[in-house]
């Protein structure tokens, strides 16, 4: 016997973010589906879309009744250094294909590559998300994600970290510094940010892509600031949902190694996240055989596996961005000796075609 009707998408659409109650119903879904995150929200692909200008494609499946069945928030990324691409969740460690159901996968899956074809797009990226079908890769290889629980208060924080990082997080507390949590350093912020991304060799975002994930998140997001004798020397911008803190963009000054202001800076979140309510701690995704990798699981988090899809024509590469490919390690020597200023002014013109 067939389905009921109404239990049937009977087509796909791209969603009116400029419509704020379409948008307000699209959130409520992502909400309440057990797979959902930060990336799937409209509000994650309109502050792309403002401040990178990349332009969002963001397809709904609909029940016989209007119902939400799916979706799929897409990117359309262009560069003329890595190419085209649609992306999801552009900027993003998530946002793959939510559904209800197994039919409904494959017919967000199929419309995405028919819309990739008629934007010129060689490669689509699906960054979690169900699985789209077997003409998709597969990488489990190269991410790894951190996530557990938050413990109940400061000392219980201390004992679930591993002896040696704990001992980092204790000198911290002896460095003379001060956190200041909120939205007033936005400047000290992509300033912190910028140095440590050209010192890892990599170019930074424009700047107008954090004022707008902050802006279109609002209380969901803030920055999390340390000082030193009122210099700022480490900062991380980071999102809230569902009871779960993600420090998304961070990082630290020279200075900061020194004074152990990173470390200063994570515990203070894990309590200011506790304050908000939060119950887990998500610290994103690292590459695996990274520093940064070693780096979380020091902190007692234990690696996962990210799951990953590429689509690409028959014959055709698709796109690689990974900055650890050997094909990149002259580049990345160079941005790393790049004067600040120089690389904060090419930076946002190659990184907003990353994705």
């Amino acid at each position: 016997m067939n389905a009921p009707l109404l239990a049937r998408p009977i087509g796909l659409r791209v969603a009116d973010l400029g419509d704020a109650n379409e948008c307000a119903r699209i959130a409520a879904w992502v909400q309440e589906h057990p797979e959902g995150s930060p990336f799937h929200l409209p509000a994650w692909s309109v502050a792309v879309a403002r401040g990178c200008g990349q332009k969002s494609h963001y397809l709904l499946a609909e029940h016989g009744n209007g119902d939400l069945a799916g979706l799929l928030p897409l990117t359309e990324m262009h560069s003329p250094l890595f190419g085209r691409a649609l992306v999801s969740s552009g900027f993003g460690v998530g946002g793959g294909i939510l559904a209800d159901n197994d039919a409904v996968v494959a017919e967000l899956a199929e419309a995405a590559w028919a819309l990739a074809g008629r934007l010129s797009c060689p490669t689509v990226e699906l960054r979690g998300g169900a699985h789209p079908g077997n003409a998709w890769y597969a990488d489990e290889d190269t991410y790894l994600g951190f996530t557990r629980d938050l413990a109940a208060d400061d000392e219980a924080e201390l004992l679930a970290i591993p002896r040696k990082q704990r001992a980092e997080v204790r000198r911290s507390m002896g460095n003379d510094l001060e956190i200041h949590a909120g939205s007033a350093d936005a400047t000290a912020h992509y300033a912190i940010y910028a140095e440590s991304v050209r010192n890892l060799g990599t170019p930074v975002f424009p700047r107008a892509l954090f004022a707008e994930v902050l802006r279109e998140f609002g209380e969901a997001a803030d920055l999390l600031t340390v000082r030193h004798r009122d210099e700022a020397v480490a900062s991380v911008l980071s999102l809230y949902w569902k009871g779960t803190v993600y420090p998304y963009w961070g990082g630290g000054t020279d200075a900061a190694r020194g004074l152990r202001a990173n470390d200063a800076m994570y515990f203070a979140l894990m309590r200011h996240a506790r304050e908000r309510g939060c119950t887990r701690f998500d610290f994103g995704r690292s590459k695996a055989g990274t520093g940064a990798a070693a780096f979380k699981k020091n902190w007692g988090f234990e690696p996962r596996p990210l799951r990953y899809f590429t689509r690409a024509p028959d014959g055709v590469a698709a796109r690689k961005i990974n900055p650890l490919d050997p094909r990149f390690s002259l580049q990345v020597r160079a941005w790393k000796r790049m004067p600040l200023w120089a690389a904060n002014r090419l930076g946002p013109w190659i990184a907003q075609g990353l994705g």
